[in-house]
């Protein structure tokens, strides 16, 4: 069988990028129309198969995730998202790759590696990043982030802030801190939304010390513990944590376990995601529960459906388990206002 003729082929032979090739063969502005032609008489040469490209049908799906979330603490979510995307690709007979990016990379240049006809982004990614893609012309589905001009599906996350935080409240708790990471992300600005409307509407305002943002760093869990104990130290420490994410929420307990803090008796927490090991905790963690499958294959269908919803909200809903169960108590944590 002669072999497949490939985009990298075609850029060697013309001596030009892949983006470049890949805009010839796909319409695409930003090139010559000598270089246009030359590259499509080069193509034509080389014996590349131009009906994929008429097709219009997607047989290639590439799946992004930034290297920042391809770690233990990021890859329980955005793993089951993927797996929700993989089966959908495996029902419609498309080929289904992975690539890890970040803002330094050449990000044209790496797509086109893949040959996709179509992709999906999940999770946190910088405005050039974006600003790549949309260079691409290619279609696109954001999965866990928001863009004016992507179509996108997320988790409900302002109403999962708020659910976490009124369930808290109704247990009694006053001093409820946040403990999150990069609101630069949108799901999680918008958790801190919910976070906030809950507090509003009970009449509470705490001090911004309340709310922790642990920075960007390679280590995150170590800037967790940073930040649980941050909290930890306030003069009138908090009795509940809504963490932004289930790992961050675990962190938390971990440091409560190291310094005698009862969880939930000195300090109530709850999480965000629902992955597996918030039930395997001891004590088990109340968490806003996601659908990571059917988020994954929401990005799907928005792929196939350009005329339909550009915009999709997934429903979470609150499990509740034992970390946030108990009467807060009258321990050190909780002086009398």
């Amino acid at each position: 069988m002669a072999k497949k003729t490939r985009i990298k082929d075609i850029a060697t032979a013309c001596g030009v990028s892949l983006a470049a090739v890949s805009r010839a063969l796909k319409g695409q502005p930003g090139l010559s129309e000598e270089t246009r032609q030359r590259i499509l008489a080069i193509a034509a040469s080389e014996g590349y198969d131009f009906n994929r490209l008429r097709s219009g049908r997607i047989k290639r799906l590439l799946f992004l995730l930034h290297r920042q979330h391809n770690i233990a603490s990021a890859l329980p979510f955005y793993s089951s998202v993927m797996l929700g995307v993989a089966d959908a690709c495996r029902e419609n007979d498309i080929a289904m790759s992975f690539l890890p990016i970040g803002p330094e990379d050449s990000v044209a240049e790496l797509i086109n590696l893949h040959q996709p006809d179509a992709l999906i982004c999940a999770g946190y990614l910088e405005a050039e990043i974006l600003t790549a893609l949309r260079k691409l012309a290619l279609p696109v589905a954001l999965v866990d982030l928001w863009a004016a001009d992507f179509p996108c599906v997320n988790p409900d996350n302002y109403h999962g802030g708020f659910i976490a935080t009124r369930h808290l409240l109704e247990q009694g708790r006053q001093r409820i801190a946040f403990l999150g990471h990069l609101q630069r992300h949108y799901s999680i600005r918008q958790r801190v939304e919910g976070y906030q409307q809950a507090l509003f509407d009970a009449g509470l305002t705490l001090s911004a010390e309340y709310c922790v943002e642990a920075p960007p760093v390679k280590d995150i869990e170590q800037a967790l513990v940073d930040g649980m104990e941050k909290l930890l130290a306030l003069p009138q420490p908090p009795d509940a944590i809504f963490a932004y994410n289930d790992i961050a929420a675990l962190v938390a307990m971990r440091v409560c376990a190291r310094k005698g803090i009862r969880v939930p008796e000195d300090i109530a927490i709850v999480g965000f995601d629902d992955i597996d090991a918030a039930a395997w905790a001891h004590p088990a963690l109340t968490t806003v529960a996601v659908d990571k499958h059917e988020l994954g294959r929401d990005a799907f269908r928005l792929l196939l459906n350009e005329q339909g919803e550009r915009n999709l909200l997934l429903p979470v809903r609150l499990v509740i388990r034992e970390s946030s169960l108990c009467e807060p108590s009258h321990s050190r944590l909780h002086p009398t206002l």
